[in-house]
């Protein structure tokens, strides 16, 4: 069982910054993806990263405002949001699956993902 606390969401001005981050126990392992949602929508996967070094990916909704990385001795994983704007308003979701999750066709598919966190609320207003 992994258990994942993520942390950093707020209220911020369009074009502000945030950093959100999840804590992996016993460890972030594998693939690591930040999704968001809105109520009434589907879960939306916005990042994916292999850890221990591997390859990052964002999807097209946010690639150049929004960066994944990690720290593999933290455990953590990060999303750097920057631009921000109003309809980037959401609950925020990390979650870990296993290595396939992180390929083509799966990344930003929920399903792929085996483990997830309980959220942190993001609210861009303008």
């Amino acid at each position: 069982q992994v258990h994942l606390v993520e942390s950093g969401g707020g209220s911020v001005q369009a074009g502000g910054s945030l950093r959100l981050s999840c804590t992996a126990s016993p460890a972030a392992r594998d693939c690591m993806g930040w999704f968001r949602q809105t109520p009434g929508r589907e879960r939306e996967g916005i990042a994916s990263i292999k850890t221990n070094g591997g390859s990052a990916y964002a999807a097209d909704s946010v690639r150049g405002r929004f960066t994944i990385s990690e720290d593999f001795a933290k455990n953590t994983v990060y999303l750097q949001m920057t631009d921000l704007k109003p309809e980037d308003t959401a609950m925020y979701f990390c979650a870990q699956g296993p290595l396939i999750a992180c390929t083509l066709g799966r990344r930003f598919a929920s399903h792929s993902y085996a483990f997830w966190g309980q959220g942190t609320q993001v609210t861009v207003s303008s």
